[in-house]
Formats: structure tokens, C-alpha cells, sequence
């Protein structure tokens, strides 16, 4: 394996009600644990950036796919929800990809869905770990 990037990160202060940065500083903001957790909310907190980064990373995967097709996938989007669950005394978490391709019927859609997600390295991360659901749809 030839390592391509390397991003670092280092968290401070209280976990969820603490600090975030990158070692290059794109990233410089505090994390505050959400209103539904019992915390202030009104900063980000760890899901919010995993899911971020995963619909980034998951259009990112279906762009390559399409291009490798050549199947136009313009105006598309991908959303990303990540729930945490209390789950036997424990958290877990789960991932709801929604990916958006308007010029597309929804067999192909999902298709090319599904082949993204075969490719996008936040999914093999998460795969067999985790609960992701992926969804196609055309509006």
C-alpha cells in the first residue's frame, strides 16, 4: 500500500464540549454535544463531522464511478445522516446515504449507487462494522 495523504487531527478540552484541529488548520473549531444528547448544541459535534466527510467522500466515489461509465451524473448530491443509538449499555453508531441523480431512472441510479459504494474508502472502512444503508432516487 503507497500512502497517498495523511490528515491529522488532534482533539483537546472535553471530548464532545471540547476542541477540534487539523495540524494544517482547515479545521479549527470547538465541539459541543447536541441539545438531543443533553449538551448546549450550537457547535459541531463527531457526527456531524463523520458525516460531512462520508457524503463528501461517498460523491466523491460516485463521480469516479460515473466517469469509469460514462454516465452523466450532473446536478447530483449526496446526504448523509449518522444516528448514534444507546445500545446495550453502550453507543453504536449507523449511516443513511441518500445519493440524488435526477438524469438517471432509479434501476440505474441505485446501481451506480451501490457501485460507489463498493469504491468509496469511508464505506470499506465501515463495512461489516456498522449499519449503512444507501438509497437512489431521482429528485
Amino acid at each position: 500500500m503507497s500512502i497517498m495523504y495523511t490528515a491529522e487531527a488532534l482533539a483537546t478540552g472535553d471530548g464532545r464540549n471540547g476542541h477540534v484541529r487539523s495540524v494544517d488548520g482547515l479545521v479549527d473549531t470547538d465541539l459541543r454535544a447536541p441539545k438531543e444528547m443533553g449538551g448546549p448544541g450550537g457547535a459541531p459535534n463527531p457526527e456531524v463531522l463523520f458525516a460531512a466527510g462520508y457524503a463528501a467522500c461517498f460523491h466523491g466515489a460516485l463521480q469516479a464511478v460515473a466517469r469509469e461509465q460514462k454516465v452523466d451524473i450532473s446536478d447530483s448530491s449526496v446526504g448523509s445522516r449518522v444516528n448514534l443509538a444507546n445500545v446495550d449499555g453502550g453507543f453504536e453508531l449507523s449511516v443513511e446515504l441518500e445519493v440524488v441523480l435526477p438524469h438517471l431512472d432509479h434501476e440505474q441510479a441505485q446501481q451506480l449507487a451501490d457501485a460507489a459504494h463498493q469504491v468509496c474508502p469511508y464505506s470499506k472502512a465501515t463495512r461489516g462494522n456498522i449499519e449503512v444503508k444507501v438509497t437512489a432516487s431521482d429528485d
